[in-house]
């Protein structure tokens, strides 16, 4: 979700073919199914869905949704508005960046926005319908969503990686079904991000909104360089800022230099 103004030129783009989910084009135990892919746009609903699914117990995503203003809203009503969310991120990636599934039944969902490119841009927000979105929020969620949220992951991203921000690749969304995992579909989806990053020299940045996962991004070179809060709660909820240096042996000769992730810290 980082504002990015200065286009960038990509010179190597993911070679990842977009192969069709439906049954006709591949058969359930196809070894397709099981690696990456790049979603098709009349597949934002399904992933949507999955990602809605991934994230029900977030306290971020549930930050827009659990509210004064929506306690008396059904389950129904407030998991309408959830997927809504969902599915105009998941849009927008298609559109500007990589929307990504693994597994038979979209079991794994990755977003991530390579450099260069944004979902803020007013044709994307109007595609995807995350203008929309924006306007009709319920006041509460639309002051948190447009006033707190998005300014705060803006700043922080450009803070953090200074003349490198327009440079990195940014895992906004990941997000595995509780009976799919373990069964290395979050390994496979951050790693298709990271090797295109390596390849090209270039950093990695994420935010994590669950406490059990900055353990599990170190294992593929993520370190923790701070961290965030949203505090219009009666508790403040807490994001944890990661950043990945370039893996030097598969960094091509041109690559950008590395940085000082030590020195990007929070005292």
């Amino acid at each position: 979700m980082a504002k990015i103004t200065k286009a960038v030129t990509i010179e190597e783009t993911p070679k990842m073919s977009q192969v069709s989910s439906s049954s006709s084009a591949q058969s359930e135990t196809s070894p397709q199914m099981y690696e990456p892919r790049i979603l098709r746009r009349d597949e934002v609903d399904a992933a949507a869905a999955s990602l809605a699914d991934s994230f029900a117990k977030d306290d971020v995503a549930m930050y827009f949704v659990e509210t004064d203003e929506t306690k008396h809203w059904t389950p129904e009503r407030k998991w309408q508005l959830h997927l809504r969310i969902m599915r105009c991120v998941v849009d927008a990636h298609c559109l500007e960046g990589y929307a990504l599934t693994i597994g038979p039944d979209y079991d794994g969902i990755a977003l991530w926005m390579p450099p260069g490119k944004t979902m803020d841009g007013w044709c994307t927000a109007l595609r995807s319908g995350l203008a929309w979105l924006r306007a009709t929020l319920p006041r509460e969620s639309r002051i948190r969503f447009n006033n707190e949220f998005l300014p705060l992951l803006h700043h922080t991203k450009q803070e953090t990686l200074g003349q490198n921000d327009n440079n990195s690749w940014y895992l906004v969304y990941i997000g595995i079904r509780e009976n799919s995992r373990k069964k290395g579909y979050g390994r496979k989806l951050i790693e298709w991000g990271t090797k295109q990053a390596d390849t090209q020299g270039r950093l990695c940045y994420l935010e994590s909104s669950n406490d059990i996962n900055p353990d599990i991004y170190k294992k593929y070179g993520f370190e923790m360089v701070k961290n965030i809060q949203l505090t219009r709660n009666a508790l403040p909820v807490k994001m944890d800022v990661m950043v990945r240096n370039p893996d030097a042996r598969d960094a091509a000769p041109t690559a950008v230099e590395t940085v000082s992730i030590q020195n990007m810290i929070s005292k």
